[in-house]
């Protein structure tokens, strides 16, 4: 009866229906085998290592991440208080070496000025003679002094006002 309304004999219907089924069996086949590998190394992954559980491995990774996270921001506080204190940090330095008197050679008397981030220091005099060493120190505010300098001292603080 098949045959009259489709014009094809019943024997190659049912040679394509079985040659149908023998491929939708070898595709159950191929899918049973690669489900099986993906249950095998669903089992590796969720084992971790040591027999250890995926949820255990991500717990330990999150407490870890929390302390990086505290640390960090640690690091930043003690970051901030370094900065705010650095500020008041001699920085800025200018030296000159000089003979304060012609009879005295090597250049033994010295000029030194040191500077903070507001160029607020002092420059320190250091005179050297056959009779002694005198030392002599002037208040630097935002870059003047307060007292006039000598050449050697004007320029120890040009030196260290050149440091930026």
């Amino acid at each position: 009866m098949i045959e009259k309304y489709l014009g094809i004999s019943t024997d190659y219907i049912v040679i394509g229906l079985a040659a149908l089924v023998v491929v939708l069996i070898i595709l159950m086949i191929v899918n049973v085998v690669q489900m099986s590998k993906l249950k095998k190394r669903y089992g590796i992954f969720m084992e971790g290592k040591n027999a250890k559980s995926l949820e255990d491995t991500l717990i330990y990774r999150l407490d870890q991440m929390d302390e990086l996270i505290e640390n960090n921001a640690t690091n930043e506080r003690n970051i901030d208080t370094i900065f705010s204190k650095i500020k008041y940090d001699f920085q800025k330095f200018g030296l000159i070496k000089y003979d304060a008197l012609d009879e005295m050679g090597g250049k033994l008397s010295f000029t030194l000025a040191m500077l903070n981030e507001k160029n607020d220091g002092f420059v320190l005099n250091s005179v050297h003679s056959s009779s002694g060493c005198y030392t002599y120190v002037k208040e630097i505010i935002d870059g003047n002094a307060i007292i006039p300098l000598a050449e050697e001292e004007q320029q120890a603080l040009e030196e260290a006002l050149k440091e930026n």
